[in-house]
């Protein structure tokens, strides 16, 4: 398995010989791949003890007007997203995915991966 961490080789291209080995608290996790669907949620452990909450599939978006009026709406479709052009052929909702819904085009403020939840900024 491969966890994130310092790279194994120095800007000469010679490699950094490690001074231990990993740790648990250096492990990460999978990424949720939060996707268009019935609600899916997974509550995970994180490190601390805390939980963090997963959205899996996500139907529904809180989403804000510039006059600060917020509507919960159906998602329709994903269509950019500046994290990764393939996540729009997957349909996958990450922070900064522009989203089309009934009300219009709008943009993803929340990490859906992250909070459990999607909140949008209306920007059409």
């Amino acid at each position: 398995m491969h966890w994130q961490g310092r790279s194994v080789r120095k800007s000469t291209g010679g490699r950094y010989s490690p001074s231990r080995g990993k740790r648990r608290r250096e492990i990460g996790s999978a990424p949720a791949d939060t996707h268009i669907g019935i609600d899916r949620r997974k509550v995970s452990r994180t490190y601390g003890g805390n939980n963090k909450v997963r959205a899996l599939r996500c139907e529904y978006a809180a989403i804000s007007t510039k006059t600060g009026e917020t509507r919960k709406v159906k998602i329709e479709t994903v269509e950019e997203n500046a994290a990764n052009p393939n996540y729009v052929r997957r349909n996958l909702l990450t922070r900064g995915a522009i989203i089309r819904t009934e009300m219009g085009r709008a943009r993803i403020t929340s990490r859906p991966g992250q909070h459990g939840v999607i909140n949008a900024v209306l920007i059409e």
